[in-house]
């Protein structure tokens, strides 16, 4: 259970990463704009890429009438979990048969999802899109693959003491990796509406755990109420990956609405003027409780500019 950052673990990765799977975990209450993600991915990504959504098993038969097709998949969360994981009836939580208390919370198993899906895809490249994303421009592998590495989303210095469960969130993190807490703030961030993951450094950051913690990385993770997947991949990119490992970006190419207030068609015209010229999505929250109708005239605002 060795703690250096240049455990054998990581290692220079074998081949230059190819292809990429757009992920989305979602839900029947975000039916409306998973739609409107579904309509934006068909007009703006490229043939090669591919869409997968991950839903309650509840939830199957109506996402996929309305989204399966050549280029999307949907499956259920209980196909890409372990057995000795299953959801409870009626409400939006799971149990870990080999762990039962505390029980597995919805917030948490749609980061286990996340994490899961590595196995799942083909493709070295995940994009991990949230259901209020949607794209507003042309993208391909390649907006998220440089030279052969997928890109990694870190905001150096943006973590500090007025964000305490973000700071909580390193620390399970680091606790988990078996490497030491920081002893300083500022902390960075990786947090993200829109995240490119490399699928290899997922299934190694998963065997990192296991070598730390001596159990299953599915059961640790599982017993935690305070955590963040993003965190804990970017954490074990920053502290275990080789010193000088390129591919660090603080763009995180998707334009945000993280306010808890909606926008009017006013604001939401305001918001848009803001979109960088190298953003290729926008994620206006779903808990800003924006009008659909004034989310589809943002949106479609962009769209008329590309």
């Amino acid at each position: 259970m060795g703690n250096s950052p240049q455990n054998d673990i990581f290692g220079q990765l074998p081949n230059q990463a190819q292809g990429l799977t757009v992920v989305t975990p979602s839900y029947a209450p975000d039916l409306e704009l998973l739609s409107e993600l579904r309509t934006s991915f068909e007009f703006y990504a490229s043939e090669q890429v591919t869409h997968l959504i991950v839903t309650p098993s509840r939830d199957v038969k109506q996402f996929r009438s309305r989204f399966a097709g050549p280029r999307c998949e949907v499956v259920a969360v209980d196909d890409i979990f372990p057995r000795s994981i299953r959801s409870v009836p009626g409400v939006n939580a799971w149990v870990n048969l080999r762990s039962p208390w505390p029980p597995v919370r919805g917030w948490i198993a749609q980061q286990l999802v996340k994490l899961s899906v590595a196995e799942y895809i083909s493709t070295d490249a995940l994009l991990l899109v949230d259901s209020d994303v949607a794209f507003v421009r042309s993208f391909s592998a390649d907006t998220f693959i440089h030279q052969g590495v997928v890109q990694f989303y870190q905001v150096p210095e943006a973590i500090d003491a007025s964000m305490p469960r973000h700071i909580e969130w390193h620390r399970v993190a680091r606790k988990l990796l078996g490497i030491p807490n920081m002893s300083s703030l500022p902390l960075p961030d990786y947090i993200s509406a829109m995240t490119p993951w490399d699928r290899r450094l997922v299934m190694r950051l998963r065997s990192r755990i296991e070598e730390v913690t001596g159990r299953s990385w599915i059961d640790c993770i599982c017993r935690q109420t305070h955590f963040s997947e993003f965190i804990l991949y970017g954490v074990f990119r920053d502290e275990i990956s080789p010193k000088g490992y390129p591919g660090a970006t603080s763009q995180s190419l998707c334009h945000f609405y993280w306010d808890t207030k909606p926008l009017s068609s006013t604001s939401a015209a305001a918001f848009m003027d803001s979109l960088h010229e190298s953003d290729v999505a926008v994620m206006i929250s779903a808990k800003s409780g924006t009008p659909l109708e004034v989310r589809r005239q943002a949106l479609g605002t962009a769209r008329r500019k590309e």
